[in-house]
């Protein structure tokens, strides 16, 4: 990555609009940081990515590619035990997306699960349990019942009462039922 890093932001030839030597310098940075990532070289992978996202930003790259690699960076700090750093990604990740898709899509979907997942490991019940109330119906209205993210955003927000130790027993019978009833789905679409 340090050698692509020095690099002026000028290529030999452009083709579309597109400079081929910027394309190839930010294909071998996502595809060393994911490989550094998935083998559990964290530290490094983080090293890659926050040097992939400057390389983006100051290219100009799209919204959503930004958006992308800031997922990508957060999920490696949250890795690497950098939970405060992650949680400031995947707030910026979750506004982000919702800016640029709405509320009804799949991206933001996927994005809520992705933020009140870990603001349930951070121990931030209510905000987690609040994410996952406004993603919860739009995606059984979008979705489906039997879709892998909703059953995961239903069992995330069963599991934020669980987790918390104040929650009232209302709120935990709640959630039990609430795994009770999707268990048999999850069975079903998930082969668990």
């Amino acid at each position: 990555w340090k050698t692509y890093w020095g690099r002026p932001d000028v290529a030999w030839f452009r083709i579309g609009g597109e400079d081929i030597l910027l394309w190839s310098q930010r294909a071998a940075m996502t595809t060393l940081g994911t490989a550094l990532h998935v083998a559990g070289h964290f530290a490094d992978a983080a090293s890659v990515r926050e040097v992939d996202f400057r390389i983006r930003e100051r290219i100009g790259d799209s919204e959503h590619m930004l958006i992308v690699v800031k997922g990508k960076l957060a999920g490696t700090y949250s890795n690497q035990g950098r939970f405060e750093e992650a949680l400031s990604l995947r707030r910026d990740v979750y506004s982000g997306t919702l800016k640029l898709y709405g509320q009804e899509s799949f991206e933001i979907l996927r994005e809520a699960n992705n933020y009140a997942v870990l603001l349930k490991e951070l121990k931030h019940f209510t905000l987690a349990r609040s994410v996952l109330h406004k993603a919860i119906p739009v995606a059984r209205r979008i979705l489906g019942a039997s879709h892998q993210i909703t059953i995961t955003m239903r069992t995330q927000s069963a599991a934020t009462f669980l987790h918390n130790p104040g929650a009232p027993l209302d709120e935990i019978r709640e959630a039990i039922n609430t795994l009770e009833e999707i268990e048999p789905i999850a069975r079903r679409v998930l082969g668990i």
